[in-house]
């Protein structure tokens, strides 16, 4: 398909009304190249107004910055003000405007916020990557510092956390975790201001005494950290655990037999098996003949012997092997 082609159909279905909704087609962009097109917005969120500002209030304020199409207030089920509204100019250079001179503008004692317009996806994942990126500072700036304690007496409260690792260091933040019926959960953090201190503290807080009971004090570790190599330390140990299994067994080093199992074949002129013989095993020469086994071949009547030539040879033939 042309790009004349393409365009013409761009004008003709842009703009058309489909199922009560104002159908949009433009031409397709990257994902690396939408983020650039967010100047280019007309729809302004404001925030943090006086509950009587109403929608003529807001538009003329608005209006002070471009041509003004709609400002609303949003209201509760009441029709009380929720101290926010939206703006929609006519042209982005105006809402860009209106951005970058209300926020901090202080109306009737309020100090006002403005912003672009978001859905609630795009503004969920915004403030989600906000909080990802301060969490990730958050740790940087206080790794090494920030101590994991355990084992704690359920009556130790962030007040006697403190005081027990106050004389390591200076301690910037101490807190028992609980959970929402305000009970301790057994462990909590404490934070000192240097690498050292931290250090110290782990090295003559941990197996110390408290309230009867033994506490255990480590780095803190983000989960994902911990959960790694908590993985890596399972494996080593079965590994560890399934070469200590493998022991010489009666056949020689790494030869084992499931217990209740058949045991080894064995054929005359085999060579026995280095090693100890284990009770009940049979090798080679303690093999009987043919015809001695599983209770075939001709059987003797009460009191006498059956012999016959084929077994008298072999006989010879195996006394002659072990000479």
């Amino acid at each position: 398909m042309s790009h004349a082609c393409v365009s013409c159909g761009c004008l003709q279905v842009n703009g058309m009304q489909l199922a009560d909704k104002i159908v949009y087609v433009g031409p397709f962009l990257k994902r690396t190249d939408r983020a650039a097109t967010d100047s280019k917005f007309t729809n302004v969120f404001v925030k943090n107004l006086s509950e009587d500002v109403d929608d003529d209030a807001l538009k003329q304020l608005a209006q002070e910055y471009g041509e003004v199409v709609s400002a609303v207030i949003m209201k509760d089920d009441k029709g009380k003000s929720k101290c926010f509204g939206f703006v929609n100019f006519a042209d982005p250079e105006a809402a860009n405007k209106a951005v970058d001179s209300l926020t901090g503008r202080e109306v009737n004692g309020k100090s006002l916020y403005a912003g672009r317009a978001q859905k609630k996806a795009e503004r969920e994942a915004m403030l989600r990557n906000q909080f990802e990126e301060k969490r990730a500072e958050r740790v940087q700036k206080y790794q090494g510092m920030n101590l994991y304690v355990k084992n704690l007496h359920d009556d130790v409260t962030d007040d006697i956390l403190r005081e027990e690792f106050a004389p390591l260091g200076s301690i910037t933040s101490a807190k028992v975790m609980s959970d929402d019926k305000g009970k301790s959960k057994g462990f909590g953090f404490v934070c000192y201001t240097s690498h050292e201190e931290a250090t110290r503290a782990v090295t003559e807080m941990n197996g110390r005494m408290l309230r009867g009971k033994p506490l255990y004090v480590a780095l803190a570790q983000r989960k994902e950290v911990r959960r790694v190599q908590l993985t890596q330390q399972l494996n080593q140990q079965r590994l560890a655990l399934a070469s200590a299994g493998r022991g010489p067994g009666p056949m020689g080093p790494g030869v084992m037999f499931p217990p209740g199992g058949p045991g080894p074949m064995f054929y005359p002129g085999m060579p026995a098996a280095p090693g100890p013989r284990g009770p009940g095993m049979m090798y080679g020469p303690m093999m009987p003949g043919p015809g001695r086994m599983g209770g075939r071949g001709p059987r003797a009547p009460p009191g006498e012997s059956v012999c016959n030539g084929s077994n008298i040879s072999w006989e010879v033939q195996l006394i002659a092997s072990q000479a």
